[in-house]
Formats: C-alpha cells, sequence, structure tokens
C-alpha cells in the first residue's frame, strides 16, 4: 500500500491514508461508517488498488455486492493478481447467482491461489451449492483434506463449522454435532458460533437475566417514561455525537508518517487541494441502498 500512496502528493497520500485506516478499524464495529470512509478515499484516489480494493470489502461488508464486485474487479485488473477470486465468486452468490460462483470454481485462476485462498474458493462452492439447493454435493465439497487434517490453521474452524452446518441442513445431527465439538475446538478466536450451535443440538437454552432484585427483593421494572439525557461536555455545551469520530480521524493522520510519501520525480508546486477526511451525514445518508439478499449461509467469507 505504502508504493501505491507514494505515487500521490504528499497530502493528498496523508488524507487517503487517514480514510484507509477508518475504513480497516470499522468494517467490523460499524460496516455503514467504514463505507462512508471508502467513499472518500474512492473520491481522493480512484486509480490506487489499493483504495479500490478498501471500497470493494466496505461495499462488501454491507451487502452491496454489485458495488462490491466492481471495485474487486478494478482492483484485479490493476494488480493482475487472483487473491480476490473467492470473495468476487461470493459476491456472485450474494447477487443470487450461484451458478456463476459455481463456474468460477472451476477457473484456472483458483490454481493460482495459496492455501487459505484454496480454501476459501471451496467455501464458496459448497455455499453455492447449497443455495442450488444440492446439499449433498455441497458436503462432497467440503470434503477435503484440509478437513480431514488434525492441525489448526487459520482458516479450519471455519471450514469445520461449514461442514457440521452443511451436515445439519442434510438432517445429519449425530455427524453435524461431531464436527461443530471439531469446529470449537480449533476456535481459539471466537469465529464461529460452534459453541451455540453444539448448546441447541444439545436442548441447552441460555437465558439472560435482564432485571435484578433490589434489596427489597422486589424486581426493578425498565423505565420507559424517561427520555435519554444528551451528554455534555466539561463546559456545560451538548458534545457532538461525530466528535470522537473526527477525533479518531486525527489520530489516523498523525500515524501516517511524515516522511511515508515524496512527491513523484518532476512534481512541483503545492499538493491539490482535498476533500474532508470526516464523512459527513450526507454522505451517509446518500450511500446507495443494499442491491441484493447476503450470500446463501451468512456468512462473510472474506
Amino acid at each position: 500500500m505504502r508504493q501505491e500512496l507514494m505515487s500521490l502528493p504528499k497530502g493528498l497520500a496523508e488524507d487517503v491514508a487517514s480514510n484507509l485506516v477508518m475504513v480497516a478499524r470499522l468494517i467490523d464495529e460499524d460496516p455503514e461508517q467504514a463505507y462512508a470512509y471508502s467513499r472518500i478515499a474512492l473520491r481522493l484516489a480512484s486509480r490506487v488498488a489499493a483504495v479500490r480494493e478498501a471500497a470493494g470489502f466496505a461495499a462488501y461488508a454491507t451487502q452491496k455486492y454489485s458495488e462490491a464486485l466492481a471495485e474487486f474487479r478494478a482492483a484485479r485488473r490493476m494488480t493482475g493478481t487472483v487473491e480476490l477470486w473467492p470473495v468476487m465468486a461470493d459476491c456472485e452468490r450474494g447477487l443470487g447467482r450461484p451458478e456463476r460462483a459455481l463456474a468460477m470454481a472451476g477457473e484456472p485462476e483458483v490454481q493460482k491461489l495459496d492455501k487459505p485462498g484454496q480454501v476459501e474458493m471451496r467455501l464458496v462452492a459448497a455455499g453455492a451449492r447449497r443455495d442450488m439447493g444440492q446439499l449433498d454435493a455441497a458436503i462432497v465439497t467440503l470434503q477435503s483434506p484440509e478437513l480431514a487434517s488434525n492441525s489448526v490453521q487459520p482458516w479450519t474452524a471455519r471450514l469445520r463449522y461449514a461442514y457440521a452446518d452443511a451436515l445439519l441442513a442434510a438432517t445429519r445431527e449425530a455427524e453435524a454435532r461431531e464436527w461443530f465439538a471439531k469446529a470449537l475446538e480449533a476456535d481459539k478466536d471466537g469465529l464461529t458460533d460452534a459453541s451455540d450451535r453444539l448448546a441447541e443440538l444439545d436442548g441447552v437454552d441460555f437465558v439472560d437475566a435482564m432485571v435484578e432484585d433490589d434489596e427489597d427483593g422486589d424486581v426493578d421494572a425498565p423505565r420507559a417514561d424517561v427520555e435519554d439525557e444528551p451528554d455534555f461536555d466539561d463546559e456545560g455545551e451538548e458534545e457532538d455525537d461525530f466528535e470522537g469520530d473526527d477525533a479518531d480521524v486525527v489520530r489516523a493522520a498523525e500515524i501516517v508518517d511524515a516522511d511515508l510519501v515524496e512527491p513523484a520525480p518532476g512534481e512541483t508546486g503545492d499538493a491539490p487541494a482535498t476533500e474532508a477526511v470526516a464523512p459527513t451525514a450526507e454522505s451517509a445518508e446518500s450511500a446507495p441502498s443494499v442491491e441484493s439478499a447476503p450470500a446463501g449461509d451468512g456468512e462473510k467469507k472474506a
């Protein structure tokens, strides 16, 4: 990414980098906000492959699959790499075209993927089979040396989970329980809800305690008649809810090395004026709407 940003004037590169930092920081917790930052970066530097890729993942996270696919294709044309092939195929699933995703699984590009990429492509292909109602074929697609291996890799938990879920969909509950347990064993980072699926199969119900007894033994009822009070700063003025994000942008800009970008050879004069880094409420409201239903298995692949 640094090499790509070095093609931009220094000030512009810093603005683009700070927006990309915010995309990476928010994409899991607040995809819509991450998407808004990605659109700003895209307006500033649409000819940078890293920007197109980040915009693709932000659109993918918000289920804008058509837009995501277009950005991934643009990034692939710029770089010539195949690493985005699996997520491009999953976008086809999100657009309701599982047959296209399945066709992509048989293309020569798959052979050029590294091991994690090949496993990801297998997950997408199995999901496409399930989208088409081919449960047995989905199960067979997931049966692989990677699934049978006892070693735990970054993809192991998700691969075992997908296999267990396919078995359960085929009403093979005993086998499904075994593989959910294996997925949980490999899932050290909590990437799946295998523990909850096991509990469901075992008939265990979890009930959250929403109220507590007070000192007199009475149950405190929720107060529905009290409106939320605005937050005030130390001087008594009401705080702007977006102020925290602005502060994050400032900090993000500060972490960009001042020497990160040098002007392109032969370039003189001031850097062109750039847009504001933080997205406005207007830009967030103008974000395109979701164009399709999410991928069939409800799981984000990338």
